[in-house]
């Protein structure tokens, strides 16, 4: 018996464009601007969600630095995966800001 029978219901349908319009405001609500597509913080790029094959990618940084940086992919695919990644990265965006100061 799967969890979604024992509890009597099913989650609703993961919509990748209403999630790519949430994570949008999510991560202006942590203080990142956009500019072409991409999310930065100081002019240092951070994340760039964009829709790929019906499902949700983004590409967040492993650390922010100018140039090139090295990026780490991840596909979202349920309201759930979304709310952990902007959780992460809230962290990470913590963590780097202790570092620069």
């Amino acid at each position: 018996m799967s969890d979604e029978a024992a509890w009597g219901f099913t989650p609703p349908p993961f919509r990748p464009e209403e999630a790519l319009q949430r994570l949008r405001r999510e991560l202006r609500e942590l203080g990142l601007s956009e500019r072409e597509g991409c999310f930065e913080r100081r002019g240092l790029r951070i994340a760039r969600p964009a829709l790929a094959e019906g499902l949700l990618r983004v590409d967040t940084v492993q650390r922010p630095v100018r140039g090139s940086p090295q990026w780490q992919s991840r596909t979202l695919s349920s309201a759930a995966e979304l709310r952990d990644y902007v959780s992460d990265l809230k962290k990470k965006l913590a963590q780097w800001s202790d570092h620069d100061d």
